[in-house]
Parts: structure tokens; C-alpha cells; sequence
């Protein structure tokens, strides 16, 4: 039994080291391409950092047998990257993070609802039998390709638009290193990531089974915890750096990329439908996830300045009681 927590521990470590590296240098490439901090966290940042998601749900789907881990994996990790909204909330001074955020972060936290919500619909759907398959996916699975790809054109076209910069002439930080330096150690790291999250449902499907919880438990907190680390690492990296709009991009792009990793995942899962063979709590983790992107909106909208007790925003509590309620009620349903 120690060994399969030691593996996951050794999967873990190996991730937050290889997430470490990853922020700098996605904010090297993007200052040398001309890439705005935010669109650099909504499509650098958050796919590498959702490597682990994507590598654990095939991983899952494929070899492990294990299809609740990665549904669960996928869900978890989005309530997950919500809630290190609130850590970034409490560390950013003197303000809050949404009276210093940049306004284009609505339309990420506004697909994310949409996306959020396809799947947790699809979740009751496919138990209730009222949504046709194509083939051997489900009809969610060609949607969420779709809404992705508009969601990452929408954020573009916002960027262009508005003309936002990468950062302000003089405030070069990687003058030190060439871009395909950059990108060559960017692609190394992030293997890394990929080969530690390939090994992640393994051991979570055997912690599973020898402690007698269901793998949605497992998947949801333990397996999406793991493989969140690098959002962890790469949040506080940007903070270090003073790029709030990097954190925050990364954060709720990295929530759409793990969106399309179960449509991904459908496509690997050759049993039929990937949501038709989960328990249908996922849908209750899905609009769990809903309510916290709907807080952010807010957040965005209102700027909220003052802080309660000196420590968070009121949008940050919001997330943070949501995200404990989510927690308990599966910890409830462990077995």
C-alpha cells in the first residue's frame, strides 16, 4: 500500500518540478514573441500545465480501465484551479486581484460556465439515456471541440482588439535567453509533466481499490490534486513575477483546456460514450464549478476593493465556501 502512495508522491514531485521551470519560460517566449501576459496564460500556460490532465485521462481511459478517474481528474482539477484563485487573492498586494485584473478574463471565466455546463447536462443526460451517440462518442464530445476553439478565437480576437502588450517597453526580464532556447527547454519540462501524469491513474486506481474508495473520490481530489501542481507552481511563479494577468489567464485557460480533454478522451475511450460510464455526483462537481466561474464573473464586473477581515474579497470567499462544501460532500460519498 506505501508503495502506491510513495508513487504518487514521486509523480507529484516530479510534476512541481517540471511546472517550476514552465512559467518562466512560457513568459520568456512570451516576450519574445510580442504575446500579451494573458494570452500567454489562457494558451501557453494552460495547455502545459493541463499536460498532466490530458495524459492522466488517456492514460485512464485507454489503460488503467479507469474512466471515473479521468472524468474526475478533469472536474476536480477546474474546482481545484478556482479555489487557487482565492490563494492568489489573499497574496496579491495591496488590492484585490479584480480591481487589478485585466477585463478580458470574463470571456474565459464565460466559456468556462458554458463548457462546465455542456458536461454536467451531459453527465445527467447519458444516465437518463436522452442523448444520442455518434458512433462510439458521445454528441457533447464534437460541441466541446467547438466551443473551445471559439473560446480561444474570441480571446484572441478581444486581445487584438483591445491592443494590449506583453509588457511595457524597459521591461524586458529574458534578454539572457534566445527564444528557441526557450522553447526547447519549454518542450523538455513539459515532457517531464507528460511521463509523471501518464503513471498518475495507476496508482490512484490502486489507492482506490485498497482503501476501498470510490475512484471518483480518488480521481476528483487525490489524482486532480496531483496533477494540479503545476497550476500551484506556475501561480505562484507569476505572482513572483508581478504578471497577475498571466496567473489568472493560466488558471481559467487551463479550466478550457481540461474541458476539451474529456471530448479528447471520448475519442480514446472506445467503449462507448466516456460520460455515460461515470456516477452521475460528476454533474454535481461540474455545477460546482459553474458557481465559482459565475463568482469570478462577478468579480471581474463588480472590482471589488475592499477585502473582509484584511484577507480576501468577498469573491474569494464565495470561492472558498463553495469549493469546501464540494469537498465535504465527496468526502460523504467517499465509499
Amino acid at each position: 500500500m506505501a508503495t502506491y502512495w510513495l508513487q504518487l508522491a514521486a509523480c507529484a514531485l516530479a510534476i512541481a518540478y517540471a511546472g517550476s521551470s514552465l512559467t518562466r519560460l512560457a513568459d520568456a517566449i512570451g516576450e519574445k514573441t510580442g504575446m500579451s501576459g494573458s494570452w500567454v496564460g489562457v494558451l501557453l500556460l494552460a495547455a502545459v500545465t493541463s499536460l498532466p490532465e490530458l495524459a492522466t485521462g488517456i492514460s485512464a481511459v485507454t489503460i488503467a480501465g479507469a474512466p471515473a478517474i479521468a472524468v474526475g481528474d478533469v472536474l476536480g482539477s477546474t474546482i481545484f484551479n478556482l479555489a487557487l484563485l482565492v490563494l492568489l487573492d489573499v497574496l496579491y498586494r495591496p488590492d484585490t486581484i479584480y480591481s487589478r485584473a485585466s477585463a478580458g478574463h470574463i470571456l474565459s471565466a464565460g466559456f468556462g460556465v458554458i463548457l462546465l455546463s455542456v458536461v454536467g447536462a451531459s453527465v445527467l443526460l447519458q444516465h437518463a439515456q436522452h442523448l444520442p451517440a455518434l458512433g462510439s462518442i458521445g454528441a457533447y464530445t464534437p460541441l466541446l471541440g467547438g466551443l473551445y476553439l471559439l473560446a480561444m478565437h474570441s480571446v484572441f480576437s478581444y486581445e487584438r482588439r483591445q491592443g494590449v502588450d506583453q509588457a511595457p517597453a524597459g521591461a524586458r526580464r529574458h534578454d539572457a535567453i534566445t527564444l528557441r532556447a526557450a522553447a526547447l527547454r519549454f518542450a523538455f519540462f513539459a515532457g517531464i509533466v507528460t511521463v509523471a501524469g501518464t503513471w498518475l491513474p495507476f496508482a490512484g486506481a490502486r489507492i482506490a481499490d485498497e482503501m476501498g474508495w470510490s475512484r471518483t473520490f480518488v480521481g476528483t481530489l487525490l489524482v486532480a490534486g496531483a496533477t494540479s501542481l503545476p497550476e500551484v507552481v506556475v501561480t505562484l511563479a507569476a505572482l513572483r513575477l508581478r504578471a497577475l494577468d498571466m496567473a489568472i489567464g493560466g488558471l481559467l485557460g487551463s479550466n478550457l483546456f481540461d474541458l476539451l480533454i474529456i471530448a479528447i478522451d471520448d475519442v480514446f475511450y472506445t467503449r462507448g460514450s466516456l460520460l455515460a460510464e461515470v456516477p452521475s455526483v460528476h454533474s454535481v462537481t461540474a455545477f460546482s464549478a459553474v458557481m465559482m466561474s459565475g463568482a469570478v464573473i462577478v468579480g471581474l464586473v463588480y472590482r471589488p476593493s475592499r477585502r473582509l477581515l484584511r484577507t480576501m474579497s468577498v469573491v474569494g470567499a464565495a470561492l472558498l465556501a463553495v469549493y469546501l462544501v464540494k469537498v465535504y460532500v465527496l468526502f460523504v460519498h467517499r465509499e
